[in-house]
């Protein structure tokens, strides 16, 4: 029998419905505190490549664009994803391809202009350190550079990480077959030349890092999927695979201040930041297994989804949309 138009009308209403409420499901539930998940809202921020908790101002993230933005932070409330501060860093000239930022025990932003778009090419790469800002305005902060190169030669990176105990940082590069964590020296230098040395392999292709705020745990994401290490006096031992979120881009990863959750941050307009479970339980969690299940830890209200797997329902029901619109309309 021919359906009338009314009637496919309604029918694929119908199905888009169905879809829309697994969506809605696949979705973290609203809630007060940014630490469940917020969107970066600044129309500036288009490129957020790296992520970091404040410590002088609960329930801030500061971030940074990429390359082709200029020598800028950004202070996002995670309760409103609005920006509430942008610094200008002084002093550092024009930043090439800015990958990553952290905080130290000192309480100073390191920021890495640490990517080569090149390919590995650049005989050195930069280092910036600013004291965090005590007050949230628009400001202009001096920050010191420091050259650093690989004893290895050059390469592409994006990940930086300050271990929040000795104060030492630390460099993954990205390489799609895997690659390695580099050391560097103990105290920065200013005024010579800075050199990082490998110090273990690294199973993934690393788009950045993070310590726990205790320093026990050492975080690094990839496109698709993570590895937790715990640090072992610096010489780190696999823990387990880190339930990173489907994202359109995913470029950047911190700690909670508590330690009890990671935030993972993507590129794009608009971008989320979403939350995900600590191998090993973080502060106040149940421990997952070796292999990184989730439990209700990521925030799924005991379903045992992880926010990957929701977002694959998701967009699995995007396509039984399609394919049923399709079906009906080759029946009429």
């Amino acid at each position: 029998m021919r359906r009338s138009s009314s009637y496919l009308a309604g029918a694929a209403a119908r199905l888009a419905a169905g879809a829309a409420l697994v969506v809605a499901l696949s979705a973290p539930a609203a809630a007060d505190s940014g630490d469940d998940g917020f969107t970066i809202k600044d129309p500036r921020i288009t490129e957020s490549s790296g992520l970091v908790a404040s410590r002088l101002h609960p329930g801030i993230y500061w971030t940074h664009n990429d390359s082709d933005d200029g020598p800028y932070l950004y202070a996002v409330d995670s309760k409103t994803g609005e920006t509430v501060a942008t610094v200008t860093m002084s002093g550092v000239g024009a930043p090439r391809d800015v990958e990553a930022i952290s905080l130290g025990p000192d309480g100073d932003l390191y920021v890495g202009d640490i990517g080569d778009n090149l390919g590995g090419t650049w005989n050195h790469v930069w280092i910036y350190k600013l004291p965090e800002p005590k007050v949230l305005e628009d400001q202009t902060v001096r920050a010191t550079q420091y050259v650093v190169k690989y004893s290895d030669g050059p390469r592409n990176a994006e990940a930086l990480m300050v271990h929040p105990k000795t104060g030492r940082v630390y460099i993954a590069d990205k390489n799609e077959d895997g690659g390695h964590l580099y050391e560097g020296p103990a105290r920065l230098s200013p005024s010579g030349t800075n050199v990082f040395r490998p110090v273990a392999t690294i199973d993934l292709w690393v788009t950045d890092g993070a310590f726990s705020p205790d320093g026990r745990q050492l975080a690094l994401r990839g496109y698709f999927g993570g590895i937790a290490y715990s640090w072992n006096d610096g010489k780190p031992k696999r823990q387990g695979r880190l339930n990173v979120p489907l994202q359109g881009q995913g470029e950047s990863v911190t700690y909670t201040p508590d330690g009890s959750r990671l935030m993972y941050g993507s590129e794009g307009k608009d971008s989320p930041v979403q939350p995900g479970s600590v191998p090993g339980g973080g502060s106040g969690s149940k421990s997952p297994s070796e292999s990184g299940g989730s439990g209700s830890a990521n925030g799924d209200g005991g379903t045992g989804l992880s926010t990957g797997a929701k977002g694959a329902l998701a967009v699995g029901a995007v396509l039984v949309v399609v394919l049923g619109v399709r079906r009906l309309l080759r029946r009429s």
